[in-house]
This record gives C-alpha cells, structure tokens and sequence, in this order.
C-alpha cells in the first residue's frame, strides 16, 4: 500500500523532479517506508512513490520501477492477490524477475501483455500509473470498485495525479477554485461523488476506468470495467442451484478471496465489530489460520453506540486474540479537529471518526487489517433495502392519498419521542423524518431520501447544478426491481465514494492497509446472480451470508438488530462540540466562505439548539464544508 504522485508537462518548467517530490512528500503518511521520485526533464515527466512496504520487503520491490525491456516505468499503489500465478506465467514466457513483489508482476505483465490485456487479469485493489517511454505516453488506471483513490487534473499544459488531493495542491500552480457543483452534490451525499472533486481543476478517475494521456493534449478515459456488465451477465446466467449449493459455492469463494489477502510479510489482523460482514471475514481468515487471528473492536461509554460485547463474543468463539478499547466521548471528540486534512475535500460520514480510531489501534499491532465492507452493497444489507423488499412495497401498493396520510401520521410524532421509542436507531428522528416524505414518493423518491443529507442542495449553494437524473435512469433502465435497483447505485456511488473512501483514509492516516475481501469482483458477480430470496429473507438482508457465517459462530451472537458504526454527533452538538461549531455556522463564517446561503444554516442551527429538530447530519455536512482546507 503505497501512495502515488506526478507531473507530465508539455513544456518543462523548473525543476520537476523537485515537484514530484513535493507532491509525494505530501503522502508520506500513505508510504513511511520510503520514498523516490524518477524523472525524464526531456520528455516533461516526473513520477512519485511513497511505499508502504508489505509484500518483499528488500529494495527489489522499491518503485517507481522499470520494466526489465526498459520500456514502462510504474508507480503503483495497492495490492495485487494472484500475482504469483500471473508470475508463473511470465516466467514460463521467459520474464526474469528480481523480487518478489506484485509490482514487479504488473509492470513485467504489462510489458509482456500490455496494460489492457492485463487489467482484467488482476484480483486486487489498485491505483497505477505507468509512463511508456517509447511512446511517450502516460496511463493512469484504478480498480474495479475505486477501492484505492485517484485524482488528476489537466491545465495550461501540465497533467498532475496524485493518491489524494494534497498532492496535487501542493503545487503553487494549482487552480483553487470550488467546484459549485460538486458543493451541492456534497450537501447532498456527505461526499464528492465521483468524477468530481471539490476543486473545478481536478477529477476522481472512476473506478474500472483507463486514462492515456500525451503531453499537452486532453486526456482519454474510458471504462475497462463496468459494473452494469456484471448485472447484465448474472440477468442472462442467474444462479440456479439449490440454498445449499449456494452456501457451498459462497463459502468456497470467500474462504479463496478472504486467504489471498492474508498473505503479507508484515503483521496483519482484522477489524471485528461482532456483525455480520467482519464476523463472517474473521471466520473466514481463523478457519485459515494455524494461530489466533488479531483482532480489533473499539467501543464508546454511550449506550446505542458500542457494539464492543459483542464483538468479544464472536472473538471468543472463534479463539481470535483480541483487542478491544472502549473510548470516552472526549476522546473520540479529540480526533475531529483531525479529520479535514485527512480528507482533504469536504466529507460527512460521522463513522469516519471510529473508522480511524480502530485503525489507529490496530497500527499499534499490525500493519494490514482486514475489514467487512461491501457486504450491504452485495447481499442486500442496508435498511432501506429491507423496508423497499417489505413493508414499504406493500404501502407503495396503496392509493397515493392513503400514503400521504400514513406519511402525514409519522410527521404528527414530535421529533424528540422517536429515539425513545426506537433506541437502537441511531439518529431515529432524522431518520424517520426521511421515511415519511419517502412513503408518498414511490420506491425512486424513497431511495432519492433517504441517501440525501439535504434534500434540495441547490437552493443552498446559488448557481449550482445537480446531475443526479442521470444516474438513477441508467439503473432503472438496467434494474426494474427497486431494490437492486438500490443495490446497484449503492454499489456505483456509496460503496465508492463514502464507505471505501472513509476505510482508506482514515487507515491511511496511521499508514495501515486496509484489504476488502468481499470487494474481490468474483465474490460480486456471484452476489449479482443471486435470486433476491437469498439475499432478503424472514425480514432480513445478507441472508446468504448469514448462513455462510453460521457454520462457523452460532445465530444467537448474531442476531440482533442492525446497529450500524457511528457516534452520537447530534448529542455532540447539543453539548461539548456547541461552542466550536458555532465558529463553522455562524452567519459572518458561512459568509466569508461564500459557498452557502447563511440564514437556512442559522435557522437550522438554532433549531436543534433548542431541541426543536435534529439537524445533526446536515449540520455536520456543513461544518465539514467549511473546516475543509479548501
């Protein structure tokens, strides 16, 4: 796990090995372990590695590194988990390798194959650039799901890349200017979605996408990997066998996809929250391992937010050695004045905060960590897929004015009752708020809600366009059932943009790896031929995967309800964080940034000082605008 920078110019100016330096210097936290930078002055190229050194340890596997015909020279970030059989492959095809490392792999595969061939021939996660000197040429790639990040940006004849955003502002001549559009879309989902970043200069290359690109020309990008591709196929081949052929078959992928990512030469464990997803992934690497496994729960003294007992329960069972921290509410506090220079760009998700205390734990012993995420996505496993395969579809099937009245019952409920009346739902009145004005609007409005922090962003930032028609009517032409019609969304926007942006930086940051067994994309393209009965059932989400997960610890440590891995903000925000953010809210702040309109912010702010409503997440979504070092 490395991080990775660049400079490609059409007229060279200054020093741009220097350059490259800065920028990657600025990702020392992503690659401790080293550093350099390889440079062509004559063709205007520079390219930066920090390296985070995992798999060979020796300087054979230091980058950037050229291929042994001296054609291609590869900075690379991530981790590649069939390398030794595309190794066996090359050698036989007369390639010498000097080390042992996966890059030594990709940079001898695409010399040998060429860089197109070889992409889909890789089970991993990465971000790549590679520079061909014959052609001049310079390719930027990134993984399937956009589980490692990538950013670039093309302007006045210089192309820079760079792992975060910070590389790339660590260029004076960088364009500053904010993106309005990518503000309301952040207001909307907590995040920047993808191709956008917060800046008008600089793009997200999607995940499973190819960028070429020539010295002072505009870039090419094109998809190498698509998710719809993957749908398509598991409509026209569906999974037609038996619940117990479907139980062996997942176990069988999982158990393949969880012990490849077990192979390091540093230390590694696994992040444990006692749920269905790290449960199963911990299961998985114990029923593999000859020892215990380390593993990793953190806890909060707050009743509805710690999940730590139960954790330990799995833990047990399964003989893992564990490592369990319970924090105060200060000293999880203690981390947010942290978190705008680890994210670099505005981002919302209030789990950003255990996400990077349990990583900072699990440093503390390891250096890679296995982690749950992607299961919801996969196997149906967020709330909201629940209700639209139960009781929502039911009232979606009643007359519109009948649901208006049901909608119109929940609204009668004063606010500060629902978390009394639904203690294990975090943020229940905002939540419920969501589902009232979803019941009326049919399965797409309720979807649009409920991933919606601020339902109507652009009246919030002045000038502003939104894109997201686009998106939902390219699932709904490919997804007619709503909920893969979810699903999928999640897994193209979500999944990539919050869940494994939040894991990698918040891992990063203490300069952990972090592996996602079950983002391999053969354990997805099984989730996707998948009947919806073995995903949903009795009520339920991951059905499939909860079975897989009970041959190895009993249903009763299991089965509770889903509680989710967040922190109480809006108790937060009523007491100990009051004063700092009325610095971020407050009219002259809101303001002086210039980016929002100040009088709904202040009105919103006073109302959940006085208890009137709970604003907590798009409160914190603003104030996490305005922290940004933007």
């Amino acid at each position: 796990m490395c991080g990775i920078a660049g400079i490609l110019e059409s007229k060279a100016t200054g020093d741009l090995g220097d350059t490259a330096r800065k920028m990657t210097d600025r990702l020392a936290h992503r690659g401790p372990d080293g550093g350099d930078v390889w440079t062509d002055d004559s063709a205007g190229i520079a390219l930066g590695h920090r390296r985070l050194a995992i798999v060979d340890l020796s300087e054979a596997g230091h980058q950037p590194m050229i291929s042994s015909c001296g054609r291609l020279v590869l900075s690379y970030n991530g981790e590649i988990y069939n390398a030794p059989e595309l190794r066996a492959e090359l050698e036989a095809k007369g390639r010498v390798f000097r080390g042992r490392s996966d890059t030594e792999v990709i940079v001898e595969g695409a010399a040998e194959w060429g860089l197109e061939a070889l992409l889909p021939r890789l089970i991993g996660m990465f971000a790549l650039a590679f520079w061909d000197r014959r052609d001049r040429r310079l390719t930027l790639a990134r993984d399937r799901f956009g589980i490692k990040p990538l950013y670039w940006s093309n302007d006045r004849g210089r192309f820079l890349f760079g792992s975060e955003l910070k590389a790339l502002t660590a260029n004076p001549s960088f364009d500053r200017e904010i993106d309005r559009n990518a503000v309301a879309a952040y207001l909307r989902f907590s995040y920047v979605p993808s191709p956008q970043s917060i800046y008008r200069a600089a793009r997200k290359l999607e995940a499973g996408h190819i960028l070429d690109v020539l010295a002072g020309q505009p870039p090419s990008i094109k998809a190498w990997w698509r998710l719809s591709d993957i749908v398509r196929e598991a409509q026209a081949s569906p999974f037609t066998g038996s619940d117990a052929d479907a139980v062996e078959a997942l176990e069988a992928l999982l158990l393949d996809s969880v012990g490849r990512r077990m192979v390091a030469d540093v230390p590694l464990g696994a992040f444990l929250s006692g749920g269905v997803d790290s449960s199963t992934i911990v299961a998985m690497m114990q029923a593999q391992s000859t020892r215990p496994v380390k593993t990793f729960t953190i806890g909060f003294d707050q009743p509805g937010y710690n999940e730590a007992a139960h954790a330990k329960a799995v833990a047990s069972h399964l003989g893992t050695d564990h490592h369990e921290l319970i924090l105060t509410a200060d000293e999880a506090m203690a981390v947010i004045p942290k978190l705008p220079e680890m994210y670099d760009e505005p981002f919302a998700d209030n789990s950003q905060i255990p996400t990077y205390l349990v990583s900072r734990m699990a440093r503390q012993h390891v250096t890679v960590a296995l982690s749950g995420d992607g299961g919801d996505e996969l196997f149906a496993g967020y709330n909201r897929h629940i209700q639209a395969a139960g009781r929502l579809r039911a009232v979606w099937a009643l007359p519109r004015p009948l649901r208006r009245t049901i909608a119109t019952g929940i609204n009668a409920v004063p606010t500060q009752l629902w978390p009394r009346l639904m203690p294990s739902l975090p943020q229940a009145n905002d939540k419920m708020a969501k589902l009232s004005g979803a019941i009326s609007a049919g399965p797409d409005g309720f979807y649009k809600r409920v991933v919606s922090t601020w339902q109507d962003p652009e009246t919030l930032v002045s000038g502003a366009h939104e894109s997201w028609a686009s998106a939902w009517g390219e699932a709904e032409a490919l997804c007619p059932d709503p909920v893969e019609r979810m699903q999928y969304l999640d897994a193209l926007t979500y999944m990539t943009d919050d869940i494994l942006t939040k894991v990698d930086r918040a891992s990063m940051a203490v300069s952990l790896e972090a592996r996602v067994p079950l983002m391999d994309h053969r354990v997805a393209a099984f989730a996707w031929s998948l009947p919806m009965r073995m995903k949903l059932a009795g009520g339920q989400g991951k059905h499939l995967l909860r079975q897989v997960l009970y041959r190895h610890v009993p249903r009763k440590m299991i089965e509770r309800p889903k509680q989710g891995f967040s922190v109480p903000i809006g108790d937060w925000l009523h007491g100990p964080l009051r004063d700092w953010a009325e610095d971020f809210l407050s009219p002259a702040a809101i303001g002086q940034r210039g980016l929002i309109d100040p009088q709904t912010v202040e009105t919103l702010w006073a109302e959940h000082k006085s208890g009137q409503r709970d604003h907590s997440a798009r409160l914190w979504a603003v104030i996490n605008l305005q922290a940004a070092p933007i």
